[in-house]
């Protein structure tokens, strides 16, 4: 059955091989017009191809040329190197225009119908040098809360090192965020905060010092959403790597005050790797 707004592609189920994703899809993904379903197919957009149809979009061939050969002579192809030096190429951009145009570029990347150049506005925000822990955070929020589970994932990462940087204020910044009714919102406070995490740089402080985030975790400890449960387990399952005796006491500290599935859950992921070496 075709899709409402006359696209046969938009209710698609992804393919799980790069190799069986139609071209149709890959040309419409890489043209900005078709979000990725899967991981698969998100990782199969090429970011500069895709820039290039948006800088057309927006009539800047001009200012294109010169951010493409920087790109291109930079050699990257790691989608998580890629995506934050096209940030980088846009926030040098926007220095270069009046504010009032840069915002309104910005607001169109931020609500880009394509997931990909959402996640390039992630990373704007995340490696704008002006911006406040506060200013960043508050910006990033809307990321964090997206229907695309790539634009919240590239959300934490992008503002990851100005959390670990200001760990104490992220940490008094993100206890709201635990409390929060929107799941996406309360799993990004845990995931941004995670020692080791994936695809991104270890928080040191956190290796040593767990309990640190201890007022972000013992919130979501009976956590009803299992994305944030999944989160919150990974959390101490990354601590108990180096602090295997306090992983093990904070897991029979839930379980004696909330003897509840969901706890149950979470301990169950926490003590994974600890499991296995016995």
């Amino acid at each position: 059955m075709p899709a409402k707004d006359g696209n046969p592609y938009q209710e698609r189920i992804g393919a799980r091989k790069l190799a069986d994703i139609p071209s149709e899809v890959v040309n419409l993904l890489q043209q900005g017009k078709l979000q990725s379903v899967n991981l698969t197919e998100w990782l199969a957009v090429d970011h500069l191809t895709l820039l290039q149809h948006i800088m057309t979009e927006f009539g800047m061939e001009q200012e294109a040329h010169a951010m493409m050969q920087r790109l291109h002579e930079a050699k990257e192809t790691k989608i998580m190197k890629t995506i934050p030096s096209i940030a980088t190429e846009w926030l040098q951009l926007f220095d270069q225009m009046p504010q009032h145009d840069s915002s309104r570029i910005f607001r169109t990347l931020a609500a880009h119908p394509s997931d990909s150049v959402r996640c390039w506005a992630a990373y704007i925000i995340g490696l704008d040098h002006r911006l406040s822990l506060q200013e960043k955070l508050a910006s990033i929020r809307p990321f964090a809360a997206d229907a695309h589970f790539g634009v919240r994932e590239i959300a934490w990462m992008a503002v990851r090192e100005s959390i670990a940087k200001e760990l104490e204020q992220s940490i008094s910044l993100l206890a709201d965020w635990v409390c929060d009714p929107d799941a996406n919102i309360r799993r990004f406070a845990i995931e941004s905060t995670r020692p080791v995490g994936v695809w991104a740089k270890h928080i040191q402080e956190l290796k040593v010092n767990p309990r640190i985030a201890l007022p972000l975790l013992d919130r979501v400890k009976a956590d009803s959403v299992k994305y944030v449960q999944d989160s919150a387990g990974n959390w101490l399952n990354d601590a108990s790597k180096t602090n295997p005796d306090w992983v093990m006491q904070i897991c029979d500290q839930w379980l004696k005050v909330s003897d509840t599935k969901e706890t149950k859950r979470i301990v169950m992921k926490a003590k994974r790797s600890l499991d296995k070496k016995k």
